[in-house]
């Protein structure tokens, strides 16, 4: 992207993790799963996966779960072995936080999209959407409301 550097290369959690978990939710919004039983029950898994990590998340930091029940609680609700949910739990426990801004930067996506659908109608483009929401680099994700709104006020003009 033709950007300024701060644009493209800090990082902000809710946009651009909320954009990865978008984008294996919008696989499923376009049919990409039917007739895959396997593949949807593969995406199932993962979506569990991702909020067992927001539970997991909150308990360290917020109800002062030890390190063995938060390992607990992943084994018990996602069947990861227990090696498989400690290596994650080292993320959360050193990362407070990174778990829940995925998953409230996916619902913001997701609620800009219904947005810009809503106010656009037969005029919505999901290309055009996408290229808003990826195409002005790496912003707070109230700065990418702003850009999707003025979008939504330019549109046919």
């Amino acid at each position: 992207l033709d950007l300024p550097l701060f644009r493209t290369d800090i990082g902000f959690i809710g946009h651009i993790e909320g954009w990865a978990l978008y984008a294996e939710r919008l696989a499923y919004d376009l049919g990409w799963y039917e007739g895959n039983v396997y593949g949807d029950l593969g995406r199932l898994q993962y979506e569990m996966f991702r909020a067992v990590r927001l539970v997991v998340d909150t308990g360290i930091h917020a109800k002062g779960w030890t390190y063995d029940e938060a390992a607990t609680y992943m084994v018990d609700n996602i069947g990861y072995p227990r090696g498989a949910a400690e290596g994650e739990l080292w993320r959360y426990i050193t990362w407070p936080g990174q778990a829940t801004a995925y998953k409230i930067g996916m619902i913001k996506l997701l609620e800009l999209r219904q947005k810009a659908q809503d106010a656009l109608g037969d005029q919505f483009d999901l290309k055009a959407f996408h290229n808003v929401i990826i195409g002005n680099g790496g912003v707070p994700l109230a700065i990418l409301e702003q850009l999707v709104n003025d979008t939504i006020a330019t549109a046919g003009q």
